[in-house]
């Protein structure tokens, strides 16, 4: 895909999808592709792999790059496919963005370092080195919640100014300010994702290009048609829908994701509700409380299949 064709199908909801385990902890790459088949069904946007809904942490090496290869097959280019190459590691950043490219996927997102908080110079220095080194368009990925920095306005505008293929931004930045000054910074053609559940119909408003939201995990079509709506300028349907389900994603964060969506799946029959260690399930309480917002959405009616 070229810079402008992704500039042009990279929007909406992108699903950030989970890596299903099988019991006994292997990654379950058939129920990946059931998963991504569903989303198609579903009518989300796009979709992602191995970024923090995905457990890339938990995985290694090897497995990364299978998820990838098992997305993109399994998507058969319906809609595009945005995995998640980046680590805390800058030469298994460049393996995975590079391999990312070869095996035809649409862009890269490449979160910023995680742990071992590089200054702003050492970010500029990371991301232009892996932009330099593909031509694959690449999705910035801020979550300074998960990587104890923040990467910068100024950062990230410099970095759009010198490297043509990197084209956006993932935002799990609940500083609303700071996300509108990235469009006042680098350019209101930047793609603005939203990666903050409560701000993806709010970054609609001020030009966002769409959201990379875990809950499209469990509520796929609603999650969807809430840009579909805005984009047909159905303002009042954009603005219910965001309302409706916000519930929902209050109680999918009251542990760490994706431990909630990963109980919240098993319950509606998509997978077989694993963690793989330091991860767990959440607690028997907060399980309970799922099932019962699930059941107020219709979500474990739908499914018909209860637990795997």
């Amino acid at each position: 895909m070229s810079i402008a064709e992704a500039k042009e199908r990279l929007r909406g909801s992108i699903a950030p999808i989970v890596t299903p385990f099988l019991e006994n902890d292997e990654v379950d790459y058939k129920t990946l592709e059931q998963l991504i088949d569903w989303h198609m069904e579903s009518g989300s946007h796009g979709i992602s792999v191995t970024g923090t809904t995905g457990e890339p942490s938990s995985l290694t090496l090897q497995e990364r790059e299978k998820v990838m290869e098992t997305a993109i097959k399994a998507a058969k280019g319906r809609v595009p496919v945005v995995p998640g190459t980046g680590s805390t590691n800058h030469a298994e950043t460049l393996h995975l963005t590079k391999l990312a490219q070869e095996m035809g996927a649409d862009a890269a997102m490449v979160i910023v370092p995680y742990y071992n908080r590089p200054s702003q110079h050492a970010l500029y220095k990371h991301f232009k080195t892996v932009a330099d080194a593909v031509d694959i368009p690449i999705i910035v990925y801020n979550i300074p919640g998960r990587t104890a920095v923040n990467l910068e306005v100024k950062t990230l505008a410099r970095l759009k100014e010198d490297c043509p293929n990197i084209i956006g931004v993932k935002e799990s930045n609940k500083d609303f300010e700071h996300v509108n000054r990235v469009l006042l910074a680098c350019g209101r053609d930047f793609l603005l994702f939203s990666g903050i559940e409560l701000l993806c119909y709010p970054m609609l408003a001020i030009g966002g290009a769409g959201y990379i939201s875990a809950t499209a995990n469990v509520a796929p079509e609603k999650v969807a048609e809430v840009y579909n709506a805005w984009i047909a300028g159905d303002v009042k349907r954009a603005q219910d829908l965001h309302y409706e389900l916000m519930p929902l994603n209050d109680v999918l964060f009251k542990d760490t994701n994706p431990a909630p969506l990963k109980a919240a799946l098993g319950m509606m029959g998509k997978i077989y509700p694993k963690l793989r260690l330091p991860m767990d399930l959440p607690s028997p309480e907060l399980q309970q409380e799922i099932r019962e917002v699930l059941e107020g959405y219709g979500l474990l009616s739908k499914a018909g299949s209860g637990e795997r």
